[in-house]
């Protein structure tokens, strides 16, 4: 990563310049093709014009060489309206024909600089035409100016390769700036991606651990003063599941927490135990020899969260987990007899079908067949195979 940002520092594709070396680094690469323009000041300094053509020449030059400089360092880097634009192409053409057919055959070469600039500010599609167009009218002022066509016939392969030498050039910026930002939005999804994982995570680990603590502080409270030793157990319990939601949630943090169904079987009988409500845990089997550990982890999120809305919101009495092999899916179902949904889902089941999506599963939810409210969290196995259940015994 460090070798790329260092990359990008150096070669600065498609950025405007940040410093002042940057700045005279690139002036110096586009500088290296005025070597160039030695004809029309050669042109200048032998002094047969008169001094009114040699000035004007020399203004005209000027501005010439002041406009391109604008358009291939300026808009390579920031790119200019399109009228600035337009306005500039237009602007050089016209210096360069009139300077052509005024001061003489040297001064044919700007012809060349106007097809660079053509491929260096204009789109694809647009200079594929332009160009080779400059090139004729570039051939058609050399007609008309004496002594000129061996020097047009040394200047079409230039123009030509040169106008689209720079577009392919400006081609590279446009897909460097689309690579950059491309690269700059995949960073940022990335990062919305791992801030909603980690509010998933924070959701089920603290909601799931907050409402033991509840529920376990609850009865510490009731049992105090008459019966302290059963007390004095709770409050273990409680200082250890506190300890145990602070290591996952440093976990969650640092993306290393993944649950197993195993732990979290145990959790739930933990839970509805502390909550008063009759566990059927029978068919929970917890070992599967084809449940991949993604898909393990999101069924083990999937019981945290439907334990936790148990004993928090249905004021169930009975609640009956089961881990059953449908076709090439495994099937966790939580049912409870309590008061059933009340409204849309909250935060809490929309972060599991999430992550049952990202695990290839599916969530479904909806009343149970004698009331109360059914959970069902699928997920694919990697090849046929069944369930290794446990023996029926109570829990």
């Amino acid at each position: 990563m460090a070798y790329e940002e260092e990359n990008d520092r150096v070669a600065n594709i498609g950025q405007p310049p940040e410093n002042r070396k940057q700045a005279l680094v690139k002036l110096m690469w586009i500088g290296i093709w005025m070597g160039y323009m030695g004809a029309p000041v050669s042109d200048l300094a032998d002094r047969h014009h008169t001094a009114l053509a040699t000035v004007c020449g020399g203004l005209g030059l000027l501005v010439f060489v002041a406009v391109y400089l604008m358009l291939v360092f300026r808009h390579t880097g920031r790119a200019l309206s399109r009228a600035a634009v337009l306005g500039a192409l237009g602007m050089i053409g016209v210096l360069a024909a009139v300077l052509t057919l005024t001061m003489g055959d040297d001064w044919l070469v700007l012809s060349v600089y106007v097809s660079v600039a053509f491929g260096a500010v204009l789109p694809l599609r647009l200079s594929s035409w332009a160009i080779p167009l400059n090139t004729a009218f570039m051939v058609g002022i050399g007609v008309l100016v004496r002594g000129s066509h061996g020097l047009v016939s040394a200047l079409v392969i230039p123009s030509l390769l040169g106008g689209f030498a720079m577009s392919a050039v400006g081609q590279m910026v446009r897909t460097t700036r689309a690579l950059r930002a491309a690269r700059a939005t995949v960073a940022q999804l990335a990062a919305n991606e791992e801030r909603l994982r980690l509010a998933r995570d924070l959701h089920d680990l603290l909601g799931h651990s907050l409402s033991l603590i509840t529920l376990k502080s609850e009865l510490a409270g009731r049992m105090l003063p008459d019966k302290p030793e059963q007390a004095a157990r709770q409050v273990a319990d409680i200082e250890r599941v506190s300890r145990q939601a602070l290591v996952d949630v440093r976990e969650a943090v640092s993306g290393f927490r993944r649950p197993t169904l195993e732990a979290e079987v145990a959790g739930a009988r933990t839970a509805l135990a502390a909550a008063g409500v009759a566990a059927d845990l029978s068919r929970a089997g917890v070992h599967h020899p084809d449940l991949p550990p993604d898909q393990e982890g999101a069924l083990a999120w999937a019981l945290r969260e439907a334990v936790t809305n148990v004993v928090r919101h249905s004021g169930a009495r009975r609640c009956a987990v089961t881990l059953d092999e449908t076709g090439d899916q495994l099937c966790l179902t939580v049912t409870d007899d309590g008061r059933g949904a009340t409204g849309p889902h909250g935060n809490g089941l929309t972060g599991l079908a999430e992550r049952l999506q990202l695990a290839d599963g599916r969530l479904e939810t909806g009343p149970g067949e004698r009331g109360g409210f059914t959970l069902r969290a699928l997920v694919p196995l990697s090849r046929g195979a069944h369930v290794e259940l446990p023996s029926q015994t109570a829990p």
